[in-house]
């Protein structure tokens, strides 16, 4: 199998030998910035939507940073659908930097510049997916 190129997959790969899961310290991150999220979820105990959440996310952010067949286009569906819920469109955007800021954490040394550089296209990359959307 050949190593991939793209400094945002790049940025997935270590993480996961750091971590088997990213849902709790992702969410972790997200509640104490923002804290007004936490009662945006119900409690069940599973976080089944949470992890479930997180995965559809790490799948558009990967297709939009990489081959861009379709699955980005569940951030432009999921701004509005999240609109319908109440959540502003800068904080539903601020969760793809959430994500960003654990990699960043968990890397610790191995973030390079161009995996920083990288996320901070596609973070302008989401903010316009998005507000394509208004």
């Amino acid at each position: 199998m050949n190593a991939s190129s793209n400094p945002i997959e790049i940025s997935f790969e270590p993480a996961a030998s750091h971590c088997a899961d990213l849902t709790p310290l992702v969410y972790r991150r997200l509640f104490d910035e923002h804290p007004e999220t936490k009662a945006m979820f119900r409690t069940d105990g599973r976080d089944l939507v949470k992890g479930s959440m997180l995965a559809l996310a790490i799948e558009a952010i990967l297709d939009l940073a990489g081959d861009r067949r379709g699955h980005f286009r569940l951030i432009a569906c999921e701004v509005v659908s999240h609109d319908g819920y109440g959540t502003p469109r800068e904080l539903f955007i601020t969760f793809f930097a959430v994500i960003r800021d654990t990699l960043r954490d968990l890397l610790a040394d191995e973030w390079s510049i161009e995996i920083a550089r990288a996320w901070d296209q596609l973070l302008v990359d989401i903010d316009a997916l998005a507000g394509a959307t208004a």
